[in-house]
C-alpha cells in the first residue's frame, strides 16, 4: 500500500519534539524498534513520518521502509535520515539493492560484502572489510548489518 505521507502530514498541524541528532552518536536507531520519541529531531522527521514508520512495523528489509518512506523524501534526504534509522540487514540474504542504502556504499562496497558470503560471524565481516576501508568506517558499516 503506497502512503503519500505530505498530503496527510500538511492535513495534520502538529507539533514535534525538538531533538537534537546528538543524542543518537552512540548508534543507529532501528526502525522496527524506535520509538516516536527517539525520532525526534532526525533528518526529514516529523510526528507524522514517525507515527507511520511505527504504525507500519515490522519491516522485513530496509527495502520495505524505503518504500514507505520514498513516497515522500528524496534519495538525498534519505540517505541524511539512513544515518541515523534504518533496517539491519542480514549480511548473507541482503541483495545489493538494500546493500547500497547503506550511506557511503557504492556498488564496488556492495561486491565486498557479497563477495565473504556466507558470514559466520561478525568477526569475519570486520576482517574481510577491513582490507577495503578503515577501522572507523568497519564500525560504522557494522551498525547497519546482522547475521539474524
Amino acid at each position: 500500500m503506497q502512503h503519500h505521507l505530505s498530503i496527510l502530514r500538511t492535513a495534520l498541524a502538529v507539533s514535534f519534539l525538538s531533538v537534537s541528532t546528538a543524542a543518537f552518536a552512540d548508534g543507529i536507531l532501528d526502525a522496527n524498534t524506535a520509538t516516536v520519541e527517539e525520532m525526534a529531531g532526525l533528518p526529514h522527521m516529523d510526528e507524522y513520518i514517525a507515527g507511520a514508520i511505527v504504525s507500519n512495523r515490522p519491516y522485513a528489509t530496509i527495502g520495505a521502509l524505503h518504500e514507505l518512506l520514498g513516497a515522500d523524501l528524496d534519495d538525498d534526504q534519505l540517505t541524511e535520515l539512513y544515518a541515523y534509522l534504518f533496517v539491519p540487514i542480514n549480511l548473507n540474504t541482503a541483495d545489493e539493492t538494500h546493500i547500497l542504502l547503506i550511506p557511503g556504499v557504492g556498488k564496488r562496497m556492495a561486491h565486498e560484502f557479497e563477495e565473504y558470503r556466507p558470514y559466520s560471524s561478525i568477526e569475519q565481516f570486520r576482517r574481510e572489510m577491513a582490507k577495503y576501508v578503515d577501522e572507523a568506517e568497519v564500525a560504522r558499516l557494522e551498525q547497519y548489518v546482522t547475521l539474524d
